[in-house]
């Protein structure tokens, strides 16, 4: 019978055009070649244009700011508000003290970041086969990548450890050897607790995920997963002992959960004719015109949040009928976990309804449609063929993107990437003493350009600098950058990262912050900032009259004022 079999099998490769034999020759590695080298392409074409466009100013100035300052022994939640985990900070930390603290450097974290979100997807979708694994991490990355360009902020971080402890993890529910999957449980776990160090409010997400898992799975393999878990977010305890227990829990729970929200959240859905969010309406101008006729761009936003939640909902459904068809199946059980996953994702979305938020939860569930659509059609078309039928829904996903919602994906994907061969670039560099920043409005690049020789002319090493809006009753945001492109001077103010309701919030101490510095630069930029929630609202004087009768005003930069500069009077 053997024999009959191979002779078949040879009748049939001698039968076979030569372009079947030439595809037959391809080996696993080869194809993986293959599919690794179009990710890569895809992420390599607007890298250049991604390294050299703007950035948003608080964001990513935070981003550089922090971890130089863990650097020279300040603690986050002790000596600066930080919203989210430790993680991220002592990551980026560690490359800037191997490389050098630089905006590059920054942005490469971000880009491996990415990668990881990307990889996490592919590593999770490949278990149906490349042909549906390709469009789904195409899709991740085409969401992943436009919001706010290379940001290492650690949401993105977070997410990727969630996606790789994930697929670590559940491979060692599928390998039979048991000391080799207690490793992959183990590992798998790490990842896990890693994430929740870069963002602790992704436990609702890992903790779903976690109890999926552990269904089913044996006690040695269940014990090392959980002990994992642990293991991996064990350096909270450092955290807990140096800044202390109050200052953690207050910085990381009752700021960002309590205090920050009604200063951040937007109406609920998003409006069809019209854009809610500051940032989003200054994110529209200047954009890359778009040959395809398209929704408007708060209808986009107002359809993609529609569809994210659909999306979630569709996952939740497929996985569970799959799950009740065959328990023990594996397939079924990744779909699962990957779904509630998703669903623990989502009140990121929710908190603020704005395209970036959606872009950090959208790049899991929304990649991974073609799968639970795979399935829907295995069991309606079982006729189709895998390829044709993995081909159509990574496809048919990717096309809903073009169509539908371009102006957040696609485009943007496109704007970058014109960008890495030097069209359409609205990106304006502000640069002193070797340190770069792009900004996207020229009139503020060129009043910081004129702004920072002034800057360390009036002051020396080791003085005190405050970064604020002109009027400080009002606190949305904050040219933090500033402190990064000034590093011979220490922040003055616990709010380098500045929030409505936090930093000029009642028993803030931004008064006394400010009292203790010894030149300060107040922005005008953000003097038009208007969302209908709290940031409206305004806090105490008392920090503009001790501005008003401690600091005499040096200069002013830029049309109108963009940039004010004060020194203490008596200096």
């Amino acid at each position: 019978m053997s024999a009959q079999l191979a002779g078949e099998r040879a009748d049939t490769e001698e039968a076979a055009p030569p372009a079947l034999r030439r595809r037959r020759r391809l080996t696993s590695r080869q194809r993986n070649a293959i599919v690794f080298g179009i990710i890569g392409l895809a992420f390599l074409i607007p890298l250049r244009g991604l390294l050299r466009s703007q950035g948003p100013p608080m964001e990513e100035g935070f981003m550089l700011v922090f971890p130089e300052r863990v650097l020279h022994g300040d603690l986050p939640n002790r000596d600066f508000l930080h919203l989210y985990g430790p993680g991220s900070l002592w990551a980026l930390a560690g490359v800037f003290k191997v490389f050098g603290t630089s905006l590059t450097a920054e942005r490469l974290v971000a880009l491996l970041q990415q990668i990881g979100v990307v990889m996490g997807v592919y590593a999770l979708a490949r278990h149906w086969g490349r042909t549906v694994a390709l469009p789904c991490a195409l899709i991740s990355l085409v969401i992943i990548v436009p919001p706010i360009g290379l940001t290492a902020l650690g949401w993105v971080g977070g997410v990727a450890l969630g996606l790789l402890g994930l697929a670590v993890a559940l491979e060692g529910r599928r390998i039979a050897d048991p000391r080799r999957a207690g490793r992959y449980a183990l590992l798998g776990g790490v990842l896990l607790g890693f994430a929740l160090l870069y963002r602790l409010d992704l436990i609702l997400a890992i903790g779903l995920a976690v109890l999926v898992m552990l269904r089913g799975l044996d006690r040695a393999r269940a014990k090392r997963l959980v002990g994992g878990v642990a293991l991996g977010a064990l350096p909270y305890v450092i955290q807990l002992a140096t800044a202390g227990v109050g200052a953690t829990v207050s910085g990381m729970i009752l700021d960002p959960v309590i205090y920050l929200r009604g200063g951040r959240r937007l109406p609920i859905p998003p409006p069809w004719d019209h854009l809610d969010g500051f940032l989003q309406r200054a994110g529209n101008i200047q954009q890359l015109s778009w040959p395809v006729p398209s929704f408007t761009t708060a209808q986009q936003l107002t359809i993609w949040f529609f569809f994210l939640l659909a999306t979630v909902l569709f996952l939740l459904l497929v996985a569970r009928w799959r799950l009740r068809q065959d328990r023990t199946a594996f397939n079924p059980r990744v779909l699962a976990t990957v779904a509630v996953f998703s669903l623990g994702l989502l009140p990121q979305a929710i908190q603020r309804v704005d395209s970036a938020h959606f872009a950090w939860v959208s790049c899991v569930p929304i990649a991974f449609l073609p799968i639970a659509v795979t399935e829907v059609l295995r069991a309606w078309k079982p006729r189709l063929h895998v390829r044709a039928r993995n081909v159509a829904a990574g496809a048919g996903v990717l096309l809903f993107l073009f169509a539908v919602l371009p102006y957040f994906t696609i485009r943007t994907y496109t704007d970058y990437s014109l960008q890495s061969f030097g069209y359409h670039r609205i990106a304006y560099k502000i640069e002193y003493k070797g340190r770069i920043f792009y900004y996207g409005r020229p009139e503020a690049a060129r009043a910081a350009n004129e702004l920072l020789p002034v800057a360390d002319r009036i002051s020396k090493p080791g003085d005190r600098l405050f970064v604020g809006p002109t009027d400080l009753r009002k606190t949305p945001y904050s040219d933090a950058y500033l402190y990064y492109m000034l590093p011979d001077l220490d922040p003055a103010t616990y709010y380098i990262e500045m929030d409505p309701g936090v930093a000029n919030g009642s028993g803030s101490r931004l008064a006394s912050d400010l009292r203790s510095a010894d030149i300060a630069i107040l922005s005008s930029v953000w003097n038009d900032w208007d969302e209908p929630n709290d940031a409206r609202k305004f806090g105490s004087n008392r920090p503009n009259e001790i501005l008003k009768r401690d600091f005499c005003l040096v200069d002013k930069f830029g049309r109108g004022g963009v940039y004010e500069l004060y020194r203490r009077c008596n200096k």
